[in-house]
């Protein structure tokens, strides 16, 4: 298999921690203050006219680069005519985990679903700060069916083959999907399973799509 070096696909490491909990803390209120200051209409400059703070300062707050005082967070408040604690909201949100034991997924039903086809909803998280939803499926496929109906959404879908074969379409294409096997797509096309290879056939399928669709 061939190595592709990370940088060259993504900036950003999954695994590395953002920043400790004092910096998470700074950036949280200098987030909140650019927030109220943009939703004022208000410039850095007439925001550090009203408070008394140099431009510079201000920068560095909404930066997360200094820690403000709280006589300093209170002038901010008075001047952006918000409470204190709004500078705090994006620290105390909670962020949100779903743990899903084996066989305990949300099984839905909905278009498409037929006898033989099991859907498993295995977690979902709603608005979240991401302004994406992404949806976890354990889909298995048991018996075969007289035609396949194919799906067409909004969003970004994955798919990982975890047993079984099925040749899947997507828009004009027809793709063998065996153990170990991903097909990472844009849903609006029309896509599904073609054709029930070797049963039962389960793959894990996630969709994304940004929040409000």
């Amino acid at each position: 298999m061939p190595r592709v070096e990370l940088s060259s696909i993504s900036q950003q490491d999954p695994h590395s921690i953002k920043e400790n909990r004092e910096n998470n803390l700074e950036s949280a209120i200098g987030k909140q203050v650019r927030e109220c200051r943009h939703h004022q209409s208000m410039t850095v400059s007439e925001l550090a006219k009203l408070t008394g703070l140099s431009s510079g300062m201000l920068s560095k707050i909404e930066n997360g680069n200094t820690s403000p005082s709280l006589t300093t967070l209170q002038l901010l408040a008075n001047a952006l005519s918000v409470p204190l604690t709004a500078f705090f909201k994006k620290y105390e949100e909670r962020r949100a985990c779903v743990h899903t034991k084996t066989g305990h997924g949300l099984e839905v039903e909905g278009e498409g679903t037929r006898s033989g086809h099991q859907y498993n909803l295995l977690g979902h998280i709603g608005a979240n700060d991401s302004g994406v939803i992404v949806e976890p499926y354990l889909i298995t496929l048991s018996s075969e069916a007289d035609s396949f109906k194919t799906f067409q959404h909004s969003g970004i879908e994955t798919i990982y083959m975890l047993k079984g074969a099925v040749d899947y379409r997507h828009g004009d294409n027809v793709y063998p999907l065996r153990r170990g096997d991903t097909l990472f797509f844009d849903a609006d096309a029309p896509h599904g399973p073609e054709k029930l290879v070797k049963l039962p056939a389960v793959y894990l399928s996630v969709i994304s799509y940004p929040q409000g669709k």
